[in-house]
């Protein structure tokens, strides 16, 4: 992360936002099941396993799965996308979203929640480098741990502000999950629409800004 200029680094706190919003969307339609933090969904399957609970291990394993599928279509579509890899990537969130929000205005409102999370693993794909994620967009304790890291190492001599890039990173998301919280309420799952407005809006300015990758 602290390799990328800082117009990258705006696009990141954007990303990760609208990784919030749409986590915080999905959360809610699913009754307490995330479409961006694979570990609580991990958290979520144990305890279904354990108490039996055929339904919540059902939607725990569908949205893992879908996630991970997201993820490697992202990371396939960044692939052959060349130099328009990030717009490749973020139109294919663009379309999976705008498929969530129609399969929830037909009434199938479940599979437009689950789908979500397909999205939120193709977002990962934005920024990757050699077939690494370089900064992650839908999950933050890695950037939490690294923002103390760099704290700890401002202390002992190291670079003053080294952390507040992953600050900016974990505001980005805090601030999207807000947001979503507020569309939900005022419209419901419909809100995804414009998320999927805003990713197709990135997808073709991203070509227009200067970006070092």
């Amino acid at each position: 992360m602290m390799t990328y200029n800082r117009w990258a680094i705006g696009l990141a706190f954007c990303l990760s936002g609208l990784a919030g919003y749409i986590d915080t969307i999905g959360f809610i339609s699913l009754g307490g099941f995330f479409v961006s933090f694979m570990s609580g969904n991990t958290t979520r399957l144990s305890i279904e396993l354990a108490g039996l609970h055929t339904g919540g291990i059902a939607t725990a394993a569908t949205v893992l799965a879908l996630f991970v599928g997201g993820v490697i279509c992202g990371s396939l579509v960044g692939h052959f996308g060349g130099r328009r890899r990030k717009s490749a990537v973020l139109g294919l969130v663009a379309a999976a979203l705008a498929l969530a929000a129609t399969l929830d205005m037909i009434g199938l409102s479940f599979a437009g929640a689950v789908l979500l999370a397909f999205a939120m693993g193709a977002e990962n794909g934005v920024f990757q480098r050699d077939g690494e994620v370089t900064i992650a967009l839908t999950y933050m304790t890695g950037t939490l741990v690294k923002m103390g890291q760099r704290m700890a190492g401002a202390m002992l001599g190291g670079p003053a502000l080294g952390w507040v890039r992953h600050l900016v990173l974990w505001l980005g998301l805090l601030t999207g999950c807000i947001n979503g919280a507020i569309a939900h309420y005022l419209v419901g799952q419909g809100a995804v629409w414009l998320a999927a407005l805003a990713a197709a809006i990135f997808a073709l300015a991203l070509p227009f800004l200067p970006l070092d990758d």
